[in-house]
C-alpha cells in the first residue's frame, strides 16, 4: 500500500512541472487577448453648413430719379405688377430701380424686351452689380464686406418708411438690409424674419462688417428689427416712423436689451 501511494506521489510530482507550465501558457495566452472596452454613448452634433446667398449675375435697371419718392413710386408700380422691384440711392446721388435676378446677360435682356413689349417698363439697362459677391473665388471676403458697409452708409439720413421699398418716401429696417445685400450681388430676402432664417447664427465676438444684427422691439419676443454690422459696435438700421436711417451702437441699453442674435451670408 504505501508503495503504491509513493508511486502516485512520484507520478504527481513528475507531472508538476507540466501543469505549471500549461497553467503559465494558458495565462499569457489569455492576457494576449485584447480587454474590450466599455462602449460609450457618443452624441452626434450637427453640423451647420454656411449660408450661401444666391448671387445676382445681371439684373434690370431702370430710370435716373432726383428724388427718392419718384423712384418709390416707380418700383411701387412694378411691384403691383409682379415683379420684385426696389429703389436705391446710386453713387451719382440720383435714386434707381432694380428688379430681377439673370445668371446671363443675354436672359436678362430678352425679359427685359418683353416687359417693354407689354408696356410694363421703357427705357432699361442690363447691370452687374458692383459687388464682390461675384468675384468671390477670386478676391477676398472682406472686399465684399468692404462693399456692404459702404452702400449702407450712402443711404444714411434717407427717411424711413414702413413697408422699405414699396413705399414713397423712404425704406423700413429689412427693406434696407435688402436693398444693400441686392445692391452688392446677394439676394437677400426681403423681411427681417426671413433673412434671420436664411444666414448663419454667429456669436457677438465674432460679428464683422456685413453681418446682419436682428432685434425683438414689438415686445412679443420675435425677430423684428435689423441692422448692417459696421465694426465696433455699431450698425445701420432704419429705425422708425419719423426717424432716417442712421448708426447705433449694441452697447445702447435699448438695443443691448433686445438683442436677438446675428446672422451671416458670405
Amino acid at each position: 500500500m504505501a508503495m503504491r501511494m509513493n508511486i502516485h506521489n512520484s507520478g504527481c510530482r513528475k507531472s508538476l512541472p507540466y501543469l505549471l507550465a500549461v497553467i503559465l501558457l494558458c495565462g499569457a495566452v489569455s492576457c494576449a487577448r485584447p480587454v474590450p472596452r466599455p462602449v460609450t454613448y457618443q452624441p452626434e452634433v450637427p453640423v451647420i453648413e454656411q449660408a450661401r446667398l444666391e448671387i445676382i449675375d445681371y439684373t434690370i435697371q431702370l430710370g435716373a430719379f432726383s428724388t427718392t419718392t419718384a423712384a418709390a413710386r416707380y418700383a411701387q408700380r412694378l411691384m403691383e405688377s409682379g415683379l420684385d422691384a426696389y429703389y436705391f440711392i446710386d453713387t451719382d446721388k440720383l435714386s434707381k430701380v432694380r428688379f430681377g435676378r439673370f445668371n446671363t446677360k443675354s436672359a436678362a435682356h430678352i425679359h427685359a424686351l418683353d416687359l417693354q413689349d407689354r408696356g410694363i417698363i421703357e427705357v432699361f439697362y442690363i447691370v452687374r452689380p458692383s459687388s464682390g459677391a461675384r468675384r468671390r473665388p477670386v478676391d477676398p471676403i472682406r472686399i465684399l464686406r468692404t462693399d456692404l458697409v459702404t452702400t449702407a452708409h450712402r443711404f444714411i439720413g434717407t427717411p424711413y418708411q414702413w413697408g422699405g421699398t414699396s413705399a414713397n418716401r423712404g425704406f423700413d429696417c429689412s427693406g434696407l438690409t435688402m436693398t444693400v445685400y441686392r445692391l452688392n450681388g446677394l439676394d437677400l430676402p426681403r423681411n427681417s424674419a426671413a433673412q434671420f432664417a436664411a444666414g448663419t447664427p454667429l456669436s457677438r465676438n465674432s460679428l464683422e462688417p456685413g453681418d446682419l444684427v436682428f432685434f425683438a422691439t414689438t415686445g412679443r419676443g420675435r425677430v423684428s428689427h435689423v441692422g448692417i454690422y459696421t465694426g465696433e459696435g455699431r450698425f445701420i438700421h432704419a429705425p422708425g416712423r419719423g426717424k432716417t436711417i442712421r448708426t447705433a451702437s449694441l452697447s445702447s441699453s435699448y438695443f443691448k436689451s433686445r438683442y436677438k442674435g446675428a446672422r451671416r451670408y458670405l
